[in-house]
Parts: C-alpha cells; sequence; structure tokens
C-alpha cells in the first residue's frame, strides 16, 4: 500500500505532482540539488493552493494540513521509507539515467519506480534500475493541480501487481488512467507535438504569421489555446526534444522537427520561461516575435 511518495525534480512538474500528492493526504519528500529551486517550488505550490481556496475547491485547512505533509530535501537517503518515487526531472534521458542509478541504492526492497517522462521509453529506463518489474510510466500533464489526465505506461517487464498499485495510486489522486503502449512519445505527445512542428512549419513557409496561426486554430477548431502559445507554454526546448524521439524513435520523415523550431531552441528562445519564444512575454500583454 502506497503512503509515502518521493518526489526527485522541483520545477513545474515536480512541484505540481507534489501539490496533488499532499492535497490528496500522501506525506510527499521533494528532493532536488538546487535549494532555490525547492524554495520556488514551495512558493508556487503555496500560491496555487490560495487560488484553489478562492475558487472553494479546498479549504485553508486543507491548505495547512497538505504543506505540512512535504520534506524537502538534497539527500536520496531521504527517500528510504518511500513506497513509491517519481522522477520528475528534465526530459534528458542520460540526466533521468544518471538518477535513477544513483536512486536505486537507497530504496527499500518493496518501493516502486515511477518515471513522468512524456516521451521517452519506459523499458530502456527501467533497464538501468534493480527493479524493471516495479518501475512504470506515469506522465502526468501540465498544469499537474488542473490537468485531470496521467498516462499510464508499461514498460516490457512493469508486472500486473505494480501497475494496479499505479493506477489505484493515480485515481486516488483524482486523475483519470489513459493506458498507452510503450512506443515513442504514448498517445498525448503523439498527436499533440506533431501538430505543434506542423504550425511551426506553416509559420516557417509563410503561410501565415502567429497570430494568424493561432486565431485560426483558436476559432476554427475550437482550441483553447493556439498551438504556437501552447508550444511557448509547454517550453519549445521540450517540444524539441519530443519531436526528435518521435523521429529518432520511429525514422519517419513526417515527425521531422521544423528548423525553425531548432532555430528558436539555439537561441534560447524557449517560451514563457524564458521571456521570448513565438511571443515576447516582456511586456503587459504577449507581443508576436513574427
Amino acid at each position: 500500500m502506497i503512503k509515502k511518495i518521493g518526489v526527485i525534480g522541483a520545477g513545474q512538474m515536480g512541484n505540481g505532482i507534489t501539490h496533488v500528492a499532499a492535497l490528496a493526504g500522501y506525506d510527499v519528500k521533494l528532493l532536488d540539488i538546487s535549494q532555490d529551486q525547492i524554495d520556488k517550488a514551495l512558493v508556487t505550490i503555496e500560491r496555487n493552493m490560495d487560488r484553489q481556496i478562492r475558487r472553494k475547491t479546498i479549504s485553508e485547512d486543507d491548505k495547512v494540513a497538505a504543506l505540512a505533509r512535504i520534506e524537502t530535501g538534497a539527500d536520496y537517503a531521504m527517500f528510504g521509507d518511500c513506497d513509491i518515487v517519481v522522477e520528475a526531472a528534465t526530459e534528458n534521458e542520460e540526466v533521468k539515467r544518471t538518477i535513477f542509478k544513483t536512486l536505486v541504492p537507497h530504496l527499500n526492497d518493496h518501493a516502486l519506480l515511477a518515471t513522468n517522462t512524456s516521451s521517452l521509453s519506459i523499458t530502456r529506463l527501467a533497464a538501468v534500475t534493480d527493479r524493471p518489474e516495479r518501475f512504470i510510466g506515469m506522465h502526468f500533464m501540465n498544469p499537474v493541480p488542473l490537468m485531470k489526465l496521467i498516462e499510464l505506461i508499461r514498460g516490457l517487464a512493469t508486472s500486473d501487481d505494480t501497475f494496479q498499485a499505479v493506477r489505484k495510486l493515480s485515481e486516488d489522486l483524482g486523475k483519470t488512467i489513459a493506458v498507452a503502449e510503450d512506443f515513442p512519445a504514448f498517445i498525448v505527445n503523439r498527436i499533440l507535438l506533431p501538430m505543434i512542428n506542423e504550425a511551426v512549419y506553416t509559420l516557417y513557409e509563410g503561410v501565415g504569421g502567429v497570430e494568424a496561426i493561432d486565431t485560426a486554430m483558436k476559432l476554427g477548431a475550437n482550441h483553447p489555446m493556439g498551438p504556437l502559445e501552447l508550444a511557448d507554454f509547454i517550453g519549445l526546448d521540450v517540444c524539441l526534444s519530443v519531436m526528435q524521439v518521435l523521429y529518432d524513435g520511429l525514422a519517419d520523415s513526417k515527425y521531422r522537427p521544423c528548423p525553425l523550431l531548432v532555430k528558436y531552441v539555439e537561441a534560447g528562445w524557449l517560451g514563457r520561461k524564458s521571456g521570448r519564444g513565438f511571443y515576447d512575454y516582456g511586456g503587459e500583454s504577449p507581443i508576436p516575435t513574427r
């Protein structure tokens, strides 16, 4: 039975996972190598809970109790009594493999492992651990407190017991499950990222400007956010990384990353988090950069 949850990485996804797990009554241990990142995460979690209080979806008492369940640190030994550890580090396979190799010696025998990867092979990541049968993909959507979906992805060795335990955990967190096979980018990003990449090609080829493309898809396809605005929200580096995984893993030219997407990432124009992407976020409202 899962009672204590470890989370590795205090970025956007890690702080969101910590938020929902603590509110659901789980003790959570959040690790990051940067104390500054942990401090930012705790501020974000509290701010987002305050937003929920204003919307009357949680009470002040819920918030106080949830925050008291969160422990932070930078030492992997803190995970010794965790029932599951969820890795939510940057979308880089080498970084994730290093994390799992470092983590495994500190775990108890029954602990489960999950990765929040949005595109990488669960089987390949599981193979660097001592417990591939206890390893699973648990892909949360961003922002975690608002988005209802978790993609559950079994690796080749993932056991039924692991799958059922993590399915129950996901439901206890208030999420809906979509079960995906272990193919590059799974379901959501297999469909979503090529659409975003095609929107970038549409911009690159001069078919329309940033504003025209986003307006067309919002009003013409009833999307809540235009594809270029969404790319900025996700992070253009993440978009490029997923497209490269699709292109390398499926060897199909339809997944070739748009050269303009590559250029923006090389320029450090990564979207909202860097202040500039397909929009410039330096002023009061975003301004298209093309």
